[in-house]
């Protein structure tokens, strides 16, 4: 098997036209691409949609320099914009284009002393460099921000999933074909995208891990399907506070705004009708509360035993 290295950086798209988007989205890209050039941006969207991908795309197809800096780790700290970036963009580029800087999770960024720095550095800088933010919760972006980036929001409608996921399904069968992998039945590539959509790169990250010994068979099928609500369903209506404490346990891996997400698609059929919008009010309040919370094990515990206490569920 050729695995020297992870499949999400080895098959990572390098243009626009290759990434899995709605094509609302990738038609806005493209039209960057086609301009030669870009606003301020900031991508917003749960994790694994793409907007890394697409900021690295977008500086690839132009031929600019970039460098990326994670906010979650190296970006808390202003040193970062007095020494890192205004190093960097200070410079001119070989090609005398614009520089890109990537601030990937700049959610993280310090909302106190790194984010207002930045906003001074979009503005001073506006003539050589480009910025480029992505985040899963805009809501952690100060507003000086927003109002100086194009905001472009990752949202997959419901009618584009089909669509989306037939593509991802292609990508990764060409992927294990690539690799040399034998796969005994397509349907395991098919469990592993709906139990992990639209997250593409935990997608491609389970997808590597479960070919590690150079086949997918049936035998994991078993272990991709447990993110099956069915039995938490269960949990919450029979008000089983320890069964639905460790079914979280076993899905933490989950993003838990997918989780209650899934949880929302499903709530007209499985509510009375009376706690529908009492439970929807309590989603949004808790999604919103995810962006600050740490540990959201714990949060997700504490979103569906307020669930158990006070919703009602249909009969059957």
């Amino acid at each position: 098997m050729k695995n020297n290295f992870l499949w999400v950086e080895k098959y990572r798209p390098s243009t626009i036209q290759e990434c899995v988007l709605p094509s609302n989205l990738k038609n806005t890209f493209q039209e960057y691409v086609d301009q030669g050039d870009f606003p301020n941006l900031l991508l917003s969207g749960t994790a694994g949609t793409g907007k890394t991908t697409v900021a690295r795309a977008l500086c690839n197809e132009l031929d600019l320099d970039y460098i990326v800096i994670n906010g979650s780790n190296e970006g808390r700290s202003i040193d970062v914009l007095r020494t890192t970036i205004q190093n960097y963009v200070t410079t001119v580029s070989f090609t005398g284009r614009p520089k890109v800087v990537i601030l990937d999770e700049a959610d993280y960024l310090n909302v106190n002393s790194v984010q207002p720095a930045l906003r001074n550095f979009m503005e001073e800088f506006s003539s050589n460099a480009r910025f480029i933010l992505t985040a899963n919760y805009a809501n952690k972006i100060i507003p000086p921000l927003h109002s100086r980036t194009s905001v472009i929001e990752f949202k997959i409608k419901k009618s584009d999933k089909p669509k989306l996921m037939g593509q991802i399904m292609k990508r990764l069968i060409n992927i294990l074909n690539t690799e040399g992998v034998e796969v005994e039945n397509n349907s395991i590539v098919a469990k592993l995208i709906e139990k992990h959509y639209p997250d593409n790169r935990r997608i491609i990250n389970e997808l590597q891990r479960h070919s590690s010994g150079g086949a997918l068979n049936l035998s994991v099928i078993g272990d991709v399907g447990n993110s099956n609500l069915d039995d938490l369903i269960v949990h919450l209506k029979g008000k089983d506070f320890k069964e639905m404490r460790r079914w979280v346990g076993e899905n933490s891996d989950q993003e838990p705004d997918i989780l209650i997400r899934s949880v929302y698609e499903q709530s007209l059929d499985l509510l009375a009708p009376a706690s529908v919008p009492e439970v929807i009010v309590m989603m949004s309040e808790y999604l919103h509360k995810f962006a600050f919370a740490s540990d959201p094990e714990i949060h997700l515990v504490a979103f569906f035993a307020e669930m158990m206490v006070t919703a009602e569920w249909k009969n059957g």
